[in-house]
């Protein structure tokens, strides 16, 4: 009997996996792969479209950008309540899709400077509901011990799209090159790949159902529990992300400036190909060595890459170091985005990950907006090099915030 029980408990779990990984992470990371070739598509030409098409200047970028991140991560914090209160994930995801794709494609028809504001507030709505669930998918769906590679072959999934993005990119800009109407096509032709996630969020499979106490002698939330405070170490690592994210302004400043030492415009997808592509390549074994060594550790790693990546881009005064330097940033990815949700994820009750995961991204989007146009201004007023070596110095004191407090914020997650 107990062999029969463990046979099929052993073809259960291989029937809960597609290519040895469990189906929601694969289809979370899929879901994630399709929206980051549209992502790569869209977001590389759109700096440049609103200055050099549309005439706009540098602020008016730091504020759009701002816009979509602050929206962005506001709504993770009615996906989170939405997610925890309805267990629930499905429908917020394909929402958020959609919305990304309808405020990209009419970026083609409506083009004044208010218009370009509220599209790019209904991507970052878009973005923001969809974020939040995805994570609670893909923790529900994770052994502790194998969060953090899970999270890590999301991420993946994700960044292998922003691979593959850029190249059809480059192509589509080898087609349309000569072409009057070269903006407004890309624009157009990167719905396609969010079409595609809309029919994929039907693979998914809810993880709403509860989960046992995660402290020995606790009991399961009730009904007043479910608003009870998040632990401090989650408020300890949300005021360290806020310093960080002071100089993390939007990723368009960096197209921006490979632009201003000479990269040309059919070079810049194959620039973030490269970024993307050592992104993907990292996502996974830094995912599993934070579960190995920790994720404050490996954190703290990620944020000092960016600190000298940000130098670099300072300090860059030839074309070809923008190809380095766009290389590195990938290394910051991989030791950040998934390891700081897999943290989250060690920290919260499965209850209240939605909630934890909204004001994470509530304090991210939040802060992006004054960073976004802090970065545009000290450009517009001081020159290209001073955005970013502010942005280093912030990273860096956060590296030494959360040094700091790595004793306080390992207690919650050992």
């Amino acid at each position: 009997m107990a062999i029969a029980a463990s046979t099929t408990n052993t073809m259960e779990e291989n029937n809960d996996k597609v290519f040895g990984v469990k189906k929601n992470v694969f289809y979370v990371g899929l879901l994630s792969f399709f929206g980051g070739i549209s992502q790569d598509i869209f977001a590389p030409i759109l700096p440049i479209y609103l200055t050099s098409f549309l005439g706009f200047d540098k602020v008016v970028v730091g504020i759009a950008e701002g816009i979509v991140s602050a929206s962005s991560q506001i709504f993770k914090i009615v996906a989170g309540y939405f997610s925890d209160k309805f267990k629930k994930q499905k429908p917020i995801i394909f929402i958020g899709y959609f919305l990304s794709m309808v405020g990209r494609v009419l970026l083609v028809f409506l083009t004044s400077v208010g218009a370009v504001f509220g599209l790019r507030l209904l991507d970052g709505m878009g973005k923001g509901l969809k974020d939040p669930a995805k994570d609670v998918l893909v923790a529900g769906s994770s052994e502790k011990e194998k969060r953090g590679k899970n999270f890590g072959i999301a991420r993946m999934l994700d960044t292998l799209g922003s691979v593959v993005g850029p190249l059809i990119l480059f192509l589509l800009m080898l087609i349309w090159q000569n072409s009057g109407t070269l903006y407004h096509n890309i624009l157009l032709f990167s719905a396609i790949p969010l079409i595609i996630t809309l029919i994929l969020v039907f693979k998914l499979k809810e993880v709403g159902h509860p989960e046992p106490a995660f402290r020995a002698g606790e009991a399961a939330a009730s009904s007043f529990e479910d608003v009870r405070p998040l632990p401090n170490s989650f408020y300890i690592f949300i005021l360290i992300i806020i310093v960080f994210t002071l100089g993390n302004s939007s990723d368009a400043f960096l197209i921006l400036r490979a632009k201003n030492l000479g990269v040309t415009l059919l070079e810049i997808p194959l620039v973030l190909a490269l970024f993307n592509l050592v992104y993907a390549a990292a996502a996974v074994p830094f995912g599993s060595l934070s579960d190995r060594i920790g994720r404050i550790p490996t954190l703290i790693v990620g944020w000092g890459a960016y600190a000298l990546v940000y130098l670099g881009f300072a300090l860059a005064s030839q074309q070809y170091l923008i190809w380095f330097l766009y290389a590195a940033y990938g290394v910051y990815y991989a030791t950040s985005e998934g390891v700081s949700r897999a943290l989250l994820a060690d920290i919260v009750h499965q209850d209240h990950r939605g909630r934890a995961f909204g004001i994470y991204g509530m304090a991210v989007g939040l802060t992006t907006l004054p960073a976004s146009f802090l970065a545009g201004y000290l450009w517009d007023k001081f020159g290209p090099q001073v955005p970013f070596l502010f942005g280093a110095g912030m990273a860096g004191v956060a590296c030494i915030a959360l040094f700091l407090f790595s004793n306080t914020v390992k207690r919650y997650h050992s």
